[in-house]
């Protein structure tokens, strides 16, 4: 059963829905975001109108309309976002011996935020200096550097109309994705975009005056593929080799991607959470969990089906 309510000045209405209602997330730097066509029926909806919906009893989504479109029909699409919208807002700030969590906490604080539950990130950043930047920005900022320190991802997202951190291993959702369940999916191998057999770096030297340069390259590779360079003018003082070796160790490889179209709906799915995977996908087969980097349900009136990106193991975003 599916109860999607919009709250204007004079109160509650269960607007007429037309087609699909798609819920989607994303996992990192962007707000959920609900997607609606509604028949019109003289009621008057405007932009910071609450929006609300759930699905057999479970709270789903919880946000504001920040656009309509009216149609010569009689209709009108709606998109409203949740709380993480506000986080697109840009201010200046300098944290000193802080945690994700307390920068969160703050940032929601100042921006008139809700908050539910905030898992203690454990990891004090000695400074952090943002400078007329996007919150979302400052917030990840501060999540890299404890991913970096500790080895351990959080996800922050809006539940309900509450601003939650949590990290990704109490995240784990027992809903299967297998050629059961899934419909269909795009997998796509390639040595496009992010795959490097050769890493050249230069950089300054302060003694000679004369660039230095440093080359990793992998020979039988660029014997496959051609050469294909990553090339960076670097701007620290850390060893040049080092860094070419560790940059040719992660991208000298193909890229693997894998979206799952229309696999049954699941409401405890979102971005950010574990699922299992069962594929085979012909030259990898995967079977262990992986994260959800995008998650579309839609809500139809007697269906509910969902779109997913997934990330683990040899497959990438």
């Amino acid at each position: 059963m599916i109860e999607l309510l919009i709250k204007n000045d004079t109160g509650l209405y269960a607007p007429p829905i037309k087609e699909n209602i798609e819920w989607s997330t994303e996992r990192e730097g962007v707000p959920g975001k609900l997607e609606f066509t509604i028949i019109s029926q003289g009621v008057v909806f405007e932009e910071g109108n609450h929006v609300r919906l759930k699905v057999n009893n479970k709270e789903i989504f919880y946000g504001f309309i920040f656009s309509r479109k009216p149609t010569l029909d009689g209709l009108v699409q709606i998109t409203a976002y949740d709380q993480l919208r506000y986080l697109k807002n840009k201010d200046s700030y300098i944290f000193e011996n802080t945690t994700a969590t307390e920068i969160i906490s703050q940032v929601a604080s100042d921006f008139k935020l809700q908050t539910g539950v905030l898992e203690d990130t454990g990891f004090k950043i000695v400074s952090q200096v943002d400078n007329n930047s996007m919150l979302f920005d400052m917030i990840q900022t501060a999540l890299d550097a404890t991913l970096s320190a500790r080895k351990e991802i959080y996800v922050l997202y809006d539940d309900f109309g509450k601003l939650t951190l949590r990290n990704i291993g109490n995240m784990k959702v027992g809903v299967l994705i297998d050629v059961d369940t899934a419909k269909a999916y795009n997998y796509t191998i390639s040595i496009e975009g992010e795959t490097y057999n050769q890493i050249k770096l230069v950089k300054d030297s302060d003694k000679t005056g004369v660039k230095e340069v440093f080359i990793s390259k992998h020979t039988e590779n660029i014997n496959k593929w051609g050469i294909l360079q990553h090339y960076e003018e670097m701007q620290s003082n850390d060893n040049g080799q080092v860094q070419a070796d560790v940059l040719l160790s992660l991208h000298n490889k193909k890229t693997r991607k894998l979206d799952i179209s229309d696999a049954f709906g699941s409401i405890d799915v979102r971005a950010g959470c574990m699922l299992p995977v069962k594929l085979n996908l012909g030259d990898v087969s995967i079977n262990n969990y992986m994260i959800v980097e995008t998650c579309k349900h839609k809500f139809g009136e007697s269906t509910h089906f969902m779109d997913l990106k997934l990330r683990g193991g040899e497959i990438v975003v």
